[in-house]
């Protein structure tokens, strides 16, 4: 999985891509296309927990071979109960 961090929109001081990159790499993480019906581009959502075991959501366009983080942050409660709550289902 390939990353593209040049000019990113937020600070990655606050929040370093390999936490970002291991989010991804979790294999419980979900990735949800929002509905979005006036978007010129697909934007997507990444719930998942680095090895560390940080729960971040991330806004995030791709082109198929190179992922582009638009907006990272830790999850919210209700994103983290969603994320649980998701996994347990599938179970």
């Amino acid at each position: 999985m390939e990353f593209d961090w040049i000019d990113t929109p937020f600070n990655l001081k606050a929040l370093p891509p390999k936490e970002i990159e291991e989010s991804f790499e979790d294999p419980f993480s979900l990735r949800i296309l929002p509905d979005m019906l006036h978007a010129t581009e697909a934007r997507y959502f990444n719930l998942g927990k680095t090895m560390a075991g940080r729960s971040l959501f991330t806004v995030f366009w791709t082109d198929g071979k190179a992922y582009r983080a638009i907006l990272s942050r830790d999850m919210t409660p209700e994103e983290i109960h969603f994320y649980e709550r998701k996994n347990s289902e599938l179970a």
